[in-house]
Formats: structure tokens, C-alpha cells, sequence
């Protein structure tokens, strides 16, 4: 039987179309494997795996545009990573992204202490704290994500693994920036810090001297100072509230030092809400602010 030519072509179309679309680099989700992430089989052992070695490294302009958009949310990268410190909750990913390559154009080891974030400078590195047990990793972040409106960070599965929630997949934790200057000093949170020192923002978190803040609120907030004398504190925050509108207070934590009053403003719903907000502050020559969270 002979089949009209145009039959021939029309059927030679369909094929390559259907080629087009199994192929694996049509979209962005059919590059990954495996369809559900998941750990890797058998035992991996974490007990001699070190943290990632904080080091100073230039600023690139790889995985650090800003805004960017996922899903149709924005989100920003911060202009930089100094002071940052913020708690909430962990997730890791594992094989669907391993051997792939992260938001600044490296390769995903799963085996290796590193981490994704939404708004941290890349690459960068971050303490990462187990609220639950009090476990504390140091990981490279040079990924983006996690872009789940719950989740703070996203961490590979070895230091998921060191942190003790591989098996439950999340975690609540605290995440501090450790930012590395080009003479090789080291500040956590905005503090210096040397790697190997027991100090971790949440191990030495101050005690309030009001009320017990048991089961309360935690929200975020602009640290601008802290005083062993109420009287600077008072004058920090006058000065606040004749430039800002938001809410300014002073805290009264009782620490291993003695008493000091920290002069804070918030709280804030969201982490760009306070980074604009600590943007605003520096422009008028406050320097020395942190973001944290705190006890509403």
C-alpha cells in the first residue's frame, strides 16, 4: 500500500515532538533523576566528617542576584551577612540533587557540610544550631532555597546527619552568619569568633531579668545596643523613635557580666521588613546593629 508523503512527514513530526518532550532537559524538574528526594543507602558515617572551614572569599556576583523570583515570590539577597542570626526551621536535601549543580554554579556533594538559603550572601558560612539538642555544625552556604514559607535553611544530608534529624527530616534551629574579613578575622553573629570555640548564640543565649518568657512568642528584631547603665540605653532610644515610626525598647537581660539593657526595635513579621529596616538605621550612622530574635 503507498502512503501519501504528506502522511510520512506528519507522522515523522509527531515522533520528533514526542522525543522533545521525554527528553530530560525540557524543564527545569526533569533534570533531577529521581522524582522524591531521599537519603543515600546504607550507613553513612558522620563521627569523623569536620565542619566546613570558614575563609575569606571575594565577593562574586554568581547566585547573589538581587531580586530574584521563585514560584512568583521575590526574594532579596542581603547587601551583606554581618550580624545576621535568625532561628527557625531546618529541612536537608540528599540524592535527587546530588551532583547537580547549586545556585552559584558548584557541584552538590551531599557528603559535604554545605547548605542552601534564601538570603544569605553565597558563597558564605553559617553555625548552624539544633535547638533540640544543642548540636552545632559549621556549613558553606552555596545554594539557594529552601523555598518553603516555613523553612529557614536547607542543609545537606551529611550535616543534617551531624545536626541528629536526618530520620525526622526537619529541625528547629538557630543559623549564624560567620563572616570572614580579607586579614583572616573571623565574627559570629557579629561577634569575633574563632572555629573550635565552645561560644554559639544559642549555648549562651542571656537570661531575661523581667518575667520568665517561658512558651513566649519569638519574633524578629533590630538590636542597636547594649549598656550595663539604663541611661545610654534611654538616650539610644530617643534618638530612634524621632527617626522611626516602629516600636523602639529597652531589654533588661541578666548575663554571667551582670545586668545590661539592649536598645531594640521591632518586632518584625518579616526578615526584609527588618533588613530594610536595618538598612535605614545604618544609612543615619547606626553601625553597630544585629538582627536576632527575641521574645516578643
Amino acid at each position: 500500500m503507498n502512503v501519501p508523503f504528506s502522511w510520512l512527514l506528519a507522522a515523522l513530526a509527531a515522533l520528533m515532538l514526542a522525543g522533545c518532550a521525554s527528553s530530560p532537559e525540557t524543564g527545569v524538574s526533569s533534570r533531577y533523576a529521581l522524582a522524591q528526594d531521599r537519603a543515600p543507602a546504607g550507613n553513612f558515617d558522620v563521627s569523623s566528617l569536620s565542619d566546613a572551614q570558614p575563609r575569606y572569599e571575594e565577593p562574586r556576583q554568581a547566585g547573589n542576584k538581587s531580586p530574584y523570583t521563585v514560584w512568583g515570590k521575590t526574594y532579596r539577597v542581603l547587601a551583606s551577612n554581618d550580624g545576621y542570626v535568625a532561628r527557625g526551621t531546618a529541612s536537608w536535601y540528599g540524592e535527587k540533587f546530588h551532583g547537580h549543580k547549586t545556585s552559584n554554579g558548584e557541584i552538590f556533594d551531599m557528603y559535604q557540610m554545605s547548605a542552601a538559603h534564601k538570603s544569605l550572601r553565597i558563597p558564605s558560612y553559617a553555625r548552624v544550631t539544633n535547638l533540640e539538642n544543642g548540636r552545632s555544625v559549621i556549613v558553606r552556604v552555596n545554594d539557594r532555597g529552601p523555598f518553603h514559607s516555613d523553612r529557614l535553611i536547607d542543609l545537606s544530608y551529611a550535616a543534617a546527619k551531624k545536626l541528629g534529624f536526618q530520620g525526622r527530616g526537619t529541625a528547629p534551629v538557630e543559623v549564624a552568619a560567620i563572616t570572614v574579613r580579607p586579614d583572616g578575622s573571623m565574627f559570629l553573629a557579629g561577634e569575633p569568633f574563632q572555629p573550635g570555640e565552645s561560644h554559639s548564640p544559642a549555648a549562651s543565649a542571656p537570661v531575661v531579668a523581667e518575667a520568665s518568657t517561658g512558651g513566649a512568642e519569638q519574633a524578629l528584631f533590630v538590636q542597636l545596643g547594649s549598656f550595663s547603665s539604663r541611661d545610654p540605653a534611654e538616650a539610644l532610644v530617643s534618638r530612634v523613635r524621632a527617626l522611626l515610626d516602629n516600636p523602639a525598647r529597652i531589654r533588661a537581660f541578666q548575663t554571667g557580666s551582670g545586668l545590661f539593657h539592649r536598645v531594640q526595635v521591632g518586632p518584625f513579621e518579616t526578615e526584609e521588613d527588618a533588613r530594610q529596616t536595618q538598612a535605614l538605621l545604618e544609612s543615619h550612622g547606626f553601625s553597630q546593629t544585629i538582627l536576632l530574635t527575641d521574645s516578643h
